[in-house]
């Protein structure tokens, strides 16, 4: 394996989960240590956990959205404290709700400048959205996996939009790979 691929690190795991249970976010923040609710600046509870790091955001349909973990089992673990502490709080929540993670981002770094015109072209028009008035990056496309590649001039990427790890590594490997078949890459 290349260098490259050592540069590649999970920025943020975004997981969703139905309580199976409506809730009342007022009483739920006045009972539930440490969280947040402003109704006016946003719809639902938040909450945060130290360990691991995660923040949980819960909404009065029974649906929670947890963000911020760097790994698919530190997600899983923060829900399961999540639901774990409103069950404390007499909360009847569906027995083992299910974890759908939603979004898994990715960096990673050529650790080189890019030509963001000469990728642009290279990878074809219909692939790419690059408008570096609007946006400093090239949003590249895929569909096998299907995943969106962000590239910065300065040689680093993120992904967005896959659902395992392996998304990733798949769509960064093969940006790679076309990239270096284009002569785009030292």
């Amino acid at each position: 394996m290349s260098t490259f691929t050592d540069t590649i690190q999970v920025e943020n795991v975004v997981a969703s989960t139905t309580l199976g249970a409506e809730l009342a976010l007022e009483q739920l923040a006045a009972d539930l240590p440490g969280a947040e609710y402003d109704p006016e600046e946003f719809p639902g509870v938040i909450y945060r956990l130290d360990d691991p790091t995660a923040t949980t955001l819960i909404f009065d349909s029974g649906k929670a959205v947890c963000t911020g973990a760097t790994t698919v089992d530190a997600v899983h673990k923060a829900l399961s404290i999540v639901v774990e502490d409103l069950r404390e709080l007499g909360i009847d929540i569906a027995p083992d709700p299910a974890v759908d993670v939603q979004n898994i981002v990715f960096s990673a770094s050529f650790d080189q400048s890019l030509n963001l015109n000469a990728i642009a072209i290279g990878l074809g028009l219909e692939a790419v959205e690059y408008e570096p008035e609007q946006f400093p990056g090239l949003v590249y496309r895929l569909e096998d996996p299907d995943v969106v590649v962000l590239l910065f001039g300065s040689g680093k990427l993120v992904t967005t939009g896959g659902r395992n790890p392996d998304h990733a590594h798949q769509a960064l490997e093969a940006v790679h790979d076309r990239l270096t078949d284009l002569g785009l890459l030292e």
